[in-house]
């Protein structure tokens, strides 16, 4: 799957006319009729960026927005507010309250996909320790795993296998390139041994474990 992208609209011929526009552009789309759906959905799935209207039944985008800053594992995920309301005081507080960015409907399908673009390079130039593949989250900074949220028990050896796939996710490595990433060249174990780590790593990691993924004959990828 490649870049997933988030739309939250209650008008579905929106939804539609932006997955059509962005899928030709090489995003994957998921779309949400209300903020509540969203912000569930982002329990198991965190989308690399969301396109949110302001104007919605129930819960508007400005609220769907503070909910996401809230939260310390959405805090950075990049918001875009995709509106017909342009006028100034609306971009003004959509800006102060954490978007990202401001497209006006109507709006053309290459305009937006530049600045949908745009938007995740400026984002993923600061740097952040937190990863998520999947269900999966890993904050490296803080040695933390989490699968739907709730934390995992990992040893330091398992913790620095999930590190190292997720360096690289969909690329197979071997047991030996494991080893030395793990231990910086020593060869203190054996490849039984990373057998052995990647068995109860995959024990603990309940609902994700069929992300990392033996690949037979050569060694081990995390995949979603």
């Amino acid at each position: 799957m490649g870049t997933l992208l988030a739309v939250v609209d209650d008008e579905q011929r929106i939804i539609d006319l932006v997955t059509v526009s962005l899928e030709q552009e090489g995003f994957t789309i998921r779309g949400f009729l209300t903020g509540p759906d969203f912000l569930a959905s982002i329990d198991t799935t965190l989308p690399d960026l969301v396109l949110l209207d302001i104007r919605m039944p129930g819960m508007d985008g400005f609220e769907v927005c503070r909910r996401v800053r809230a939260e310390q594992r959405t805090a950075r995920l990049p918001v875009v507010f995709l509106s017909a309301q342009d006028e100034v005081i609306n971009k003004v507080v959509g800006l102060e309250i954490g978007a990202d960015d401001f497209v006006s409907k109507p709006f053309h399908p290459k305009e937006l996909g530049a600045r949908v673009r745009a938007v995740l390079r400026r984002t993923a130039s600061v740097e952040t320790s937190c990863r998520t593949i999947g269900g999966l989250e890993l904050d490296i900074d803080r040695f933390e795993a989490r699968c739907g949220g709730k934390r995992l028990a990992l040893t330091t050896a398992e913790f620095r296998i999930l590190r190292l796939l997720s360096d690289r996710p969909g690329v197979v490595l071997s047991r030996e390139r494991l080893i030395d990433g793990m231990w910086d060249g020593e060869r203190v174990v054996t490849d039984r041994t990373i057998d052995v780590h990647v068995r109860r790593l995959r024990e603990k990691l309940g609902p994700c474990a069929h992300l990392v993924q033996t690949v037979r004959g050569v060694g081990y990828k995390i995949q979603q």
